[in-house]
C-alpha cells in the first residue's frame, strides 16, 4: 500500500489496488460516522441513521460486529437464493441465518472470526451443503473475508 500526499485537506490518501476487474458498479452504500464506536452513523439516502455503542458497555446503540453479522447473513441468505435458482431447487422462504462475529485480541491486536449457521428447510442435507457451498463462493462478504479470517459454517436442521 502506498500513501500520497494529495492535498494540504487530504493529507494521506491510500491507493487501493484492485483485484477483480470491475465491469459495472451495481450500488454504492455511503455512510457517515462520528464517534467511532461510540457515535453514530448515518447513510447518505438517510434510511440508516443508528446509535453505536463499544461492545458490552451500557450504551444504547449496535456494534460493528453486529452490523456486519447483519449484512453478511442477509447477503448469505441471497446468495443461497441465487444457487437454489441455479440448481433448480424450489425453497420454502423460511430460510435462515444466524450469524456470530467475535471481535478477538491477540498480541495487543484486534481480529474477527465469524461462525454461520445456515438453516435451509424442505431440501435434503446433501442438497442443503450444495447451496451453502455455492453461496460460500459467490457471496461478496465470503468473497472478501477468505483467507482474513477464521469462518465456519454449519448446515443445520434441514427438515
Amino acid at each position: 500500500m502506498e500513501i500520497h500526499q494529495t492535498s494540504a485537506k487530504a493529507t494521506k490518501a491510500f491507493e487501493h489496488i484492485a483485484i477483480t476487474k470491475v465491469e459495472k458498479v451495481l450500488y454504492t452504500g455511503k455512510t457517515h460516522t462520528t464517534g467511532g464506536r461510540d457515535g453514530a452513523s448515518k447513510s447518505s439516502d438517510g434510511k440508516l441513521d443508528i446509535k453505536l455503542s463499544s461492545p458490552g458497555s451500557s450504551g444504547s446503540g449496535t456494534n460493528p460486529e453486529q452490523l456486519f453479522a447483519a449484512g453478511w447473513s442477509a447477503c448469505f441468505l441471497g446468495a443461497i437464493r441465487f444457487a437454489a435458482n441455479k440448481y433448480s431447487v424450489k425453497l420454502t422462504g423460511n430460510e435462515t441465518v444466524d450469524a456470530e462475529v467475535d471481535l478477538c485480541n491477540s498480541e495487543g491486536g484486534y481480529f474477527l472470526q465469524a461462525r454461520l449457521d445456515v438453516t435451509i428447510p424442505g431440501v435434503s442435507p446433501e442438497v442443503a451443503s450444495t447451496l451453502v457451498n455455492e453461496a460460500h463462493q459467490t457471496c461478496p462478504y465470503s468473497k472478501a473475508t477468505r483467507g482474513n479470517i477464521n469462518v465456519v459454517i454449519n448446515v443445520v436442521n434441514n427438515f
